[in-house]
């Protein structure tokens, strides 16, 4: 280490703190420095490394902001502040790893949610994003990889952006694309991934429940129907089972989407740095229960486990 005012190179002069810094000693003026340390995130993140991965811990394992508040005993304002820059930083990670990924079966759909207030509350004047809000899931059938996905509100503009999402990310070879009957799906897939998606519609029909209209349990499964809309896909694996099974993962897991609960979005960057947070911890640290590994090392994305740390870092 060089002092700043003798251009010397200095001498070590012990550790000092219970993470046993090291400290340097300039023998010309007598000045003393520490070891610079890498803050989390690269930022002017003052809490220590442990307490920031403590408090991502807790927000990815479902926790709400207060309750993770309270676990840490931080601020609240403090969560929140973690939270964005966690956001952004996995935001940046997902676009750059998952890029030219080699997929065979896709299956797209849209879980709902609110920001701010229910649609019934809506009023025109306080802004478009208020009201009912969609995320976009692109899963791949075999590695459980959420490939691309995307929040806005469900029309055609944000199904665009979300299907040019899944262009970006996946490589340019012919695989399979299994949608539900949101008709905004048919004219996006075949403008933005038309030389490369087979496009089949799976529409699960429930019976028509007169009695009891206000009871919270699903109406009795009745049969599946799968059409082919573009290309030759396969009907025998047309399916939207699974990326619905991750549509329960994720309410779970994160506790802005859990229902009947009063975590939801006061901020939208809130809840885009919170969905963020949880695909990229889903992808590339959470160890999948049939797989045995996460969804980016059975991509061949990256070969271990990744850490908490690894992010802050």
């Amino acid at each position: 280490m060089t002092c700043h005012n003798c251009h010397i190179e200095m001498v070590k002069a012990g550790f000092y703190g219970k993470n046993r810094i090291q400290r340097f000693k300039c023998k010309k003026c007598g000045r003393r420095l520490s070891e610079p340390q890498q803050k989390p995130f690269g930022a002017d993140v003052r809490l220590p490394r442990e307490k920031v991965q403590m408090i991502l811990h807790c927000l990815v394992e479902g926790n709400s902001i207060r309750g993770t508040a309270r676990l840490c005993d931080v601020e609240k304002r403090t969560v929140l502040n973690l939270l964005v820059r966690a956001g952004e930083t996995c935001k940046q990670a997902l676009e750059m790893k998952l890029a030219n990924v080699h997929v065979k079966d896709l299956e797209l759909d849209e879980i709902w949610t609110f920001f701010r207030k229910k649609q019934r509350r809506f009023i025109p004047t306080e802004g478009r994003q208020v009201g009912d809000a969609y995320t976009f899931i692109a899963l791949e059938r075999t590695s459980k990889l959420v490939v691309a996905w995307h929040l806005g509100k469900r029309n055609g503009s944000n199904t665009d952006e979300f299907i040019e999402k899944i262009r970006k990310a996946t490589a340019p070879t012919r695989f399979d694309v299994s949608t539900d009957a949101f008709p905004t799906y048919d004219s996006a897939i075949q403008w933005a991934l038309f030389d490369r998606a087979n496009h089949s519609q799976v529409v699960k029909i429930f019976e028509n429940r007169q009695e009891n209209r206000e009871s919270y349990s699903p109406p009795k499964f009745v049969c599946v129907q799968k059409d082919t809309i573009s290309g030759s896909p396969d009907l025998n694996r047309a399916s939207t089972s699974h990326v619905e099974r991750k549509n329960g993962t994720l309410r779970q897991w994160c506790r802005r989407l859990t229902r009947l609960t009063y975590a939801f979005s006061k901020k939208w960057e809130n809840l885009e740095a919170a969905l963020a947070l949880h695909f990229w911890f889903y992808n590339f640290c959470r160890v999948h229960g049939t797989l045995r590994v996460t969804p980016a090392m059975e991509a061949g994305i990256v070969d271990h486990v990744w850490t908490l740390s690894e992010l802050i870092a």
